[in-house]
């Protein structure tokens, strides 16, 4: 019977970041959270910190956010292993244009043990959830059949590789949206923030809103100062949001690119 796996968010990267020693300047905070408040003292020059509001790092990201100087916030990047997903997830993830991309190719990787990524709604049925496996199994069956007939019939091609490849991007044609997937995700703290504020919303997709919330979880730990605005409370369906004072409700139907914004003075 066909497998259901659960999705896992691994961070794997994160900025570090190497203060220049003939600037007299230090922070209470490394990383890219730093380097995000250097990049913005070095537009003004502002390293005395003539602003007591904003002298400690998390008050100058927080102003920062505020007022909507986010491009320092592009200078600090975290990157994610996402496994344990479907490919509907992935499809709309990858519209996220500013992240940057490497995932599973079906095209040089053989899905004759592919898993699956059950919906809860579906899973939480007894029948239903009989009826997916049933279909998820199904799939896997056509696809191992289209295989070896699709090998069989490239057997002459002379390039063992390409023979492979011809035979796996035909027979992956019968594989649903539920088939596995995994990606490693770059993206600097800018994206992940409309990432977080496109598909953390009560109105997204269910599963990449789960991963959406998952992330944030983890981006909480890597750099605290720069996503602390954002709150995840549980819906009375049991399912998680996450939603930021400094955020508008964004639609997810329009996940292309962040929005700019006019931005005040960050000294």
């Amino acid at each position: 019977m066909a497998e259901t796996v659960s999705p896992q968010v691994r961070l794997i990267a994160k900025t570090e970041f190497f203060p220049p020693e003939d600037v007299a300047w230090s922070t209470d905070a490394d990383g890219g959270q730093a380097l995000a408040e250097f990049a913005g003292r070095a537009c003004y020059q502002s390293w005395q910190k003539p602003n007591p509001r904003t002298a400690t790092n998390a008050g100058y990201l927080d102003h920062i956010i505020e007022v909507g100087h986010l491009s320092v916030l592009e200078h600090g990047s975290v990157t994610f292993y996402l496994t344990g997903i479907s490919r509907s997830l992935t499809h709309e993830l990858i519209r996220h244009r500013h992240f940057s991309y490497s995932q599973l190719s079906q095209r040089y990787v053989p899905e004759k043990d592919a898993a699956f990524v059950e919906p809860d709604v579906i899973a939480e049925d007894p029948e239903l959830h009989e009826k997916f496996l049933a279909a998820s199994q199904a799939s896997v069956d056509a696809y191992t059949e289209l295989l070896a007939g699709l090998e069989e019939k490239f057997a002459d091609a002379p390039n063992a590789t390409l023979r492979r490849k011809q035979a796996r991007q035909a027979a992956r044609a019968v594989l649903p949206n539920a088939t596995e997937t995994r990606i490693v995700v770059t993206g600097n703290y800018r994206a992940w923030r409309h990432f977080i504020a496109m598909r953390a919303t009560e109105h997204a997709d269910v599963e990449i809103r789960a991963l959406a919330v998952a992330c944030l979880r983890e981006l909480q730990k890597a750099a605290e100062n720069v996503f602390s605005d954002f709150t995840i409370s549980t819906l009375p369906d049991g399912t998680e949001v996450a939603t930021s004072p400094r955020v508008a409700e964004a639609d997810p139907r329009c996940a292309g690119s962040p929005s700019t914004s006019s931005r005040g003075s960050t000294r």
